[in-house]
């Protein structure tokens, strides 16, 4: 059983059409657009799970209603994400306090409710979906940068904490992806780099990495040269980074 969350539109219900294309998934959907994600669980044969996580609250009621529907939850995808363009010094406390609840704070609380009976049974897998902006850092964006940061190290932590439990860890770091988010942000994709790419190849990299247990993966792979130019040769970095800016 799979339970994806974000998955009214954009990454999450292309997650979904290729999970389904497999057909050998059951789902569990979760979004807060309960007519987009109604249609999404009629084309999937997935289960719609309505919520918002940007609460404690919402994220307890997922994880039960999703126990309560299958019994158990083998694979989480986490993939709920909001996002907000401005300069940090004038960024409404209640954008911050949502960018940090749904991109950071509620995939921790759901992995908290999930994990405990994936160790005890030995299997199980976690899908974090961050952001290269997690990796290198986006001006006008640095909320949303920290939130997306903050997963890729929770990831790496907690898959040496289960390192022999039999449960796997995945973080997967898409660029621009061509989705309704930035419409919902309120402020268009500006920069010449990275090229947008479709959800559906970012749903392909979170199948695969569930299917191969891969760490980490960059959507498009080559995002991972700047990643690891920023920790090798950062005066580079910096470099190469404000001419794109």
């Amino acid at each position: 059983m799979v339970l994806v969350t974000g998955a009214s539109s954009g990454i999450g219900a292309a997650v979904a059409r290729r999970m389904t294309a497999t057909g050998d998934r059951r789902l569990l959907l979760n979004g807060r657009d309960r007519e987009r994600l109604a249609g999404v669980a009629a084309a999937s044969g997935g289960t719609a799970l309505p919520g918002d996580l940007a609460t404690a609250e919402g994220c307890r009621a997922l994880a039960r209603q999703a126990l309560e529907a299958a019994g158990r939850v083998d694979v989480l995808v986490a993939n709920a994400g909001v996002g907000y363009e401005g300069p940090f010094a004038t960024m409404p406390a209640p954008a911050l306090d949502e960018v940090i609840a749904v991109n950071l704070t509620a995939p921790l609380r759901l992995v908290h409710a999930l994990l405990p009976a994936m160790v005890r049974r030995g299997s199980g897998h976690v899908v974090l979906v961050a952001s290269v902006a997690g990796a290198v850092g986006v001006g006008g964006e640095s909320v949303y940068s920290a939130a997306k940061g903050g997963l890729c190290v929770f990831a790496d932590s907690l898959r040496h904490e289960l390192r022999a439990s039999g449960v796997s860890v995945s973080v997967v770091l898409p660029g621009v992806v061509d989705t309704p988010f930035f419409e919902r942000r309120g402020a268009p994709y500006r920069r010449r780099v990275p090229r947008p790419v479709p959800a559906e190849r970012v749903a392909e990299a979170v199948c695969r990495a569930v299917e191969r247990r891969q760490r980490e993966v960059f959507v498009p792979r080559w995002l991972r040269i700047p990643a690891r130019l920023r920790g090798g040769a950062p005066a580079l970095y910096h470099r190469m980074a404000s001419r794109l800016a």
